[in-house]
C-alpha cells in the first residue's frame, strides 16, 4: 500500500509551493493587539527632569519640529526599510525642510544653530530612528563641517548651499580596512600632477557613499608625507563605491566600500585647511559631541517605548507596569537618561563658551554608549519575546547603538584620549611597539 503523500508532495508546481510557504505575514496590531507598535510612536515622557527648560526657544522649536517630522514621516516606514537595509529616499526632501543640515554653520544657506540645537535635533532623529540621525551626521557634522571648516571662500559658496538644502548628499571618507582607530596611519596617496591630484587607495565603512554626491577624501600626500582632504565627485573616473552587506545595527545607513584607481581631483577641489591630520581632529571633536547624542536620543525612545509596552502589555492579571522588578528597571533606565543629557548638555555648553576640550568630548562619548547599553539592555528585558521584534522599537535600537559604540572612536580609544589629557601620557600603543620603532 502506497504511504500517504504529504501537502507538500502533492504540490506539482513550484509557484504552488511558493504560495503555500510564503503568505504574508500578519499585521502586528493583528498578531499582537495588546501592545502598540513603534510605527505609532509613543508620547515623548523621559525629560523628568525638565531638561527642556534649559533650552532657548529657539531650540526649543527645533526639538518640536524635529519630533513631528519624525514620528509622523520616519516612524511608520522605518521598519520595513530596516529589514529590508535599504534608504528611503523619499523622506530626503522632508528631512531637508527641517533646516538643521549644516548645524552650526553660518552663511552659505546654512542655518547657523547653536551647537546645544544641532545637538537637540540629532537626540530628536535618533529617538524614532538612529539610521537616519547618521544619515544626517555623516552628511552635515562630518561632510559640510569639514568643508564649512577647512574648505575655501569658493569651495564653501559652491557645495555648501545645495548640502544645506539636502539637495545634494555628502559623505566622509576617512577609514580604511587596514586603519580604524590608527587613522592617521591612513595609506590612500594623493600625487601632484598637473592642474590637480591622482588619488590612489581604498576606503571601508563610509555612511552614505554608495549614492552621495560629494565625497571628502582624505589622502596622504605624496610630497609632504601629511594629510590632506580632497573632494570627489560621484561620476569621477576610477572611484567605485558599493554597498557592504550583512550588518546587524544602522541597516538603513548605505556603509561602502570605496576604490580609488587614478582618481583625478582638480586643484581647486584641495581642501585648503586640512594639512595634517590635527585638522582633521578638529572636524572630529566637533562631530564626537553630536555623536553623543544618539545614544542619548536613541534611550529615549527606548525608555518612552517601553513605559507604554508596560502599560498596555498585561500578565497575571496586571498590567506589565504594576509589577515591581519592571518599576525598577524602568526607573534605572530613566536614572541613565537624565544623566547622560545633561553630560551631552555640559559639553555642548563648553563648545559654546569655546573650552571644551578633546578629552572633554571623548569622555562624553564613550561614557553616555555606555549608560545607552544599559538602557537598551534593559528595555530588552522589559519587552519578553518581543523584545527580539524591530516592530516595538526596541530590538533595532540595541542593534543600532552598537556601530554607534565603536564609530567616532571606539569606547577604548576615546577612554585613551581622555586618559592622555588628564595625565599627559599618550598610551594607544602598545610597549612592544614603541620598543620596535
Amino acid at each position: 500500500m502506497p504511504a500517504p503523500s504529504s501537502k507538500y508532495q502533492d504540490d506539482q508546481s513550484k509557484d504552488a509551493r511558493t504560495s503555500y510557504f510564503n503568505k504574508p505575514a500578519l499585521d502586528v496590531s493583528i498578531a499582537f493587539p495588546q501592545a502598540t507598535p513603534a510605527s505609532i510612536f509613543p508620547p515623548a515622557v523621559s525629560d523628568f527632569y525638565h531638561f527642556d527648560d534649559l533650552l532657548s526657544p529657539e531650540e526649543q522649536a527645533i526639538r518640536v519640529k524635529v519630533r513631528e517630522c519624525m514620528e509622523k514621516e520616519v516612524a511608520p516606514i522605518m521598519t520595513k526599510y530596516w529589514e529590508k537595509a535599504e534608504f528611503p529616499f523619499e523622506v530626503i526632501p522632508k528631512l531637508g525642510a527641517l533646516r538643521v543640515a549644516g548645524g552650526t554653520i553660518k552663511g552659505y544657506g546654512c542655518p547657523g544653530l547653536s551647537i546645544t540645537g544641532s545637538a537637540i535635533a540629532t537626540a530628536e532623529m535618533s529617538r524614532v530612528d538612529a539610521s537616519c540621525s547618521t544619515f544626517i551626521l555623516v552628511h552635515s557634522s562630518l561632510a559640510m563641517l569639514t568643508i564649512g571648516m577647512c574648505g575655501s571662500s569658493a569651495q564653501k559658496e559652491k557645495y555648501l548651499p545645495s548640502l544645506a538644502k539636502l539637495e545634494s548628499i555628502g559623505c566622509w571618507a576617512l577609514t580604511e580596512p587596514d586603519y580604524g582607530s590608527d587613522a592617521s596611519s591612513l595609506k590612500t596617496t594623493a600625487t601632484k600632477v598637473a592642474g590637480g591630484w591622482i588619488l590612489e587607495g581604498q576606503k571601508r565603512w563610509i555612511g552614505n557613499s554608495t549614492f552621495a554626491d560629494i565625497l571628502v577624501i582624505f589622502a596622504r600626500n605624496t610630497s609632504t608625507n601629511q594629510i590632506n582632504a580632497y573632494l570627489v565627485m560621484k561620476d569621477a573616473p576610477g572611484l567605485q563605491a558599493t554597498k557592504i552587506e550583512n550588518k546587524i545595527g544602522l541597516r538603513i545607513v548605505q556603509n561602502g566600500d570605496i576604490l580609488l584607481k587614478k582618481v583625478f581631483v582638480p586643484d581647486e577641489d584641495r581642501l585648503p585647511g586640512v594639512n595634517s591630520f590635527q585638522d582633521t581632529n578638529k572636524v572630529l571633536a566637533v562631530s564626537r559631541v553630536m555623536v553623543a547624542w544618539q545614544p542619548i536620543g536613541i534611550s529615549m525612545g527606548v525608555y518612552d517605548m517601553c513605559l507604554r509596552y508596560l502599560k498596555e502589555r498585561k500578565q497575571f492579571g496586571a498590567p506589565l507596569a504594576a509589577f515591581q522588578i519592571n518599576q525598577q528597571k524602568l526607573v534605572h533606565m530613566l536614572g541613565n537618561v537624565q544623566a547622560m543629557v545633561l553630560i551631552g548638555w555640559r559639553l555642548c555648553k563648553l563648545y559654546e563658551a569655546g573650552k571644551m576640550t578633546v578629552g572633554q568630548a571623548s569622555l562624553g562619548k564613550s561614557w553616555i554608549t555606555v549608560k545607552a547599553r544599559e538602557v537598551v539592555s534593559l528595555g530588552r528585558e522589559l519587552l519578553g519575546g518581543n523584545g527580539i521584534l524591530a516592530d516595538f522599537l526596541v530590538a533595532k535600537a540595541f542593534c543600532d547603538l552598537e556601530p554607534i559604540y565603536t564609530y567616532e572612536g571606539t569606547y577604548e580609544i576615546n577612554s585613551l584620549v581622555t586618559g592622555r589629557e588628564i595625565t599627559g601620557i599618550a598610551s594607544f600603543k602598545p610597549a612592544v611597539s614603541r620598543s620596535r620603532m
